[in-house]
């Protein structure tokens, strides 16, 4: 299928929508597949600029500050975070062309050797294909996490300088890469949670939740969390003929992964699951041990036993695996106080997880919150909760949930914006904490509103606490 695939886009006029993080790659493959290339972007600033000059050296036709679909374009393949309704992919729609994303076409361009193992869900993505591409790597594979994580998914699926590709990708998907994608068949797939986000691109919960459970394609293995509704929900909507693999944070039954005492045990790729279990892990061996750090390791464990991995390989896995930055990190002890950096969690369902590893805390939270709800996540929290510190530009919802659900936790709110802003919360945060307690920065909301990213909020976070220590 790839060879006829790549073999029609020879000389195939191919419009690229988007010269973000994965329209350049993709430009890049389609000229390498022999395509007429033209790139199209809304933006004409200093780095689209740049970037579109580096892809006309190569020889695409790129057009900036433009959103129009391009005169004889055959097929469009589109980034990630444009919407359905942007007005190039609605004339394409109109005019009968096909629109597909960056996975869908590394799915046709992949040589047919290559297992691919998915992972979608709305909090643990990152470090999920991470903890599954080493426990690969443990049990002899030629094995590459992609997505979010590195390399593009479109460079994974073409001939390295020695001629070969990765044997197994562990691939990250978001519910924007699973919307414009048709033929995706992996090995095997899990989604590990389902809560409320980018339901503006969607436009509800219910095409989000769809998109999401598209993963689970014809003949792949679900793997779902038995702790999450949703997840369960869309595995069983998929291949009924499929092998259905649950994991979860109790004791498994036959035919799912669990916890047993301190132990990660397997019930479902073992010779007699109603009788037998196989040993993968301790619990000590996931760093952290918090228990959605624990469901992150049970997925991926679920998925590499499905592509064959040895047990003993999960438990080396996990040992070789060190957490990605900015998610639940510990970053110093001040004063018998714990700091945490989890500015990753950027939702009330990864603040949430975070929160209940934890106790008592003294919770940093607050910024762009994009109109969730987070009454949930407050009154979930309450008992965990020394007090708040709040921050950004949507703190007053966050104070108000507060004030309903936890009302004798003492609120902090920070007004400051400038560059030493982070330093005023992490000083509130001090003052308010006891020894013993755990400061979390876990702030349930988007960071845009302060800082350019959720990596540079955790960076100045870590920076503020070290300073306390000097």
């Amino acid at each position: 299928m790839a060879d006829r695939f790549e073999e029609g886009l020879r000389g195939r006029p191919v419009c690229v929508a988007g010269l973000g993080v994965s329209g350049p790659p993709v430009a890049r493959t389609l000229l390498d597949c022999g395509a007429q290339v033209t790139v199209v972007d809304g933006r004409d600033d200093a780095a689209s600029r740049e970037a579109a000059e580096a892809l006309r050296a190569a020889g695409a036709h790129v057009v900036l500050g433009s959103d129009a679909l391009p005169e004889g374009a055959s097929l469009v393949v589109t980034s990630p975070g444009w919407r359905p309704d942007a007005p190039l992919l609605t004339a394409a729609a109109a005019a009968g062309v096909e629109v597909i994303g960056d996975v869908e076409l590394a799915w046709r361009l992949k040589p047919d050797e290559q297992m691919w193992l998915a992972v979608t869900g709305t909090n643990g993505k990152t470090t999920t294909v991470r903890m599954l591409e080493a426990m690969l790597r443990a049990d002899g594979r030629d094995a590459l996490a992609v997505g979010n994580v590195g390399t593009p998914v479109v460079e994974a699926v073409r001939p390295r300088s020695d001629g070969t590709v990765p044997q197994v990708l562990a691939v990250e998907l978001s519910s924007f890469q699973l919307h414009w994608s048709d033929s995706l068949r992996p090995h095997a797939a899990a989604v590990l949670n389902v809560a409320p986000d980018h339901l503006d691109w969607h436009g509800g919960f219910d095409a989000y939740a769809e998109a999401k459970g598209r993963i689970y394609a014809r003949g792949t293995v679900r793997v779902a969390n038995t702790a999450d509704e949703h997840s369960v929900r869309l595995a069983e909507l998929g291949d009924p003929h499929a092998p259905l693999v649950g994991f979860g944070p109790g004791t498994p039954r036959p035919g799912e992964l669990g916890v047993v005492e301190d132990l990660l045990v397997d019930r479902a790729f073992v010779d007699d699951p109603v009788h037998t279990a196989e040993e993968l892990a301790a619990l000590g061996d996931v760093r952290p041990a918090a228990p959605h750090q624990v469901a992150n390791a049970l997925a991926a464990a679920a998925l590499a036993r499905a592509a064959g991995a040895a047990p003993k390989a999960v438990r080396e896995g996990l040992a070789a695996f060190g957490p990605e930055p900015h998610r639940i990190a510990p970053v110093a002890t001040v004063d018998g106080v714990l700091y945490v950096d989890d500015s990753k969690a950027t939702n009330a369902h990864a603040a949430g997880a975070s929160l209940a590893a934890y106790e008592p805390v003294v919770w940093i939270a607050g910024g762009l919150l994009k109109g969730a709800e987070v009454d949930g996540l407050v009154r979930a929290a309450a008992p965990r909760l020394r007090a708040a510190v709040l921050l950004g530009q949507d703190r007053a919802e966050l104070r108000r949930a507060l004030a309903e659900h936890a009302p004798g936790v003492e609120v902090v709110e920070v007004a400051e914006t400038g560059e030493d802003a982070m330093d005023h919360v992490v000083a509130q945060a001090r003052a308010l904490a006891r020894e013993g307690d755990t400061v979390l920065l876990a702030p349930a909301a988007a960071s845009m509103d302060m800082f350019a990213d959720y990596n540079v909020r955790g960076d100045r976070f870590a920076e503020a606490v070290r300073r306390l220590q000097s």
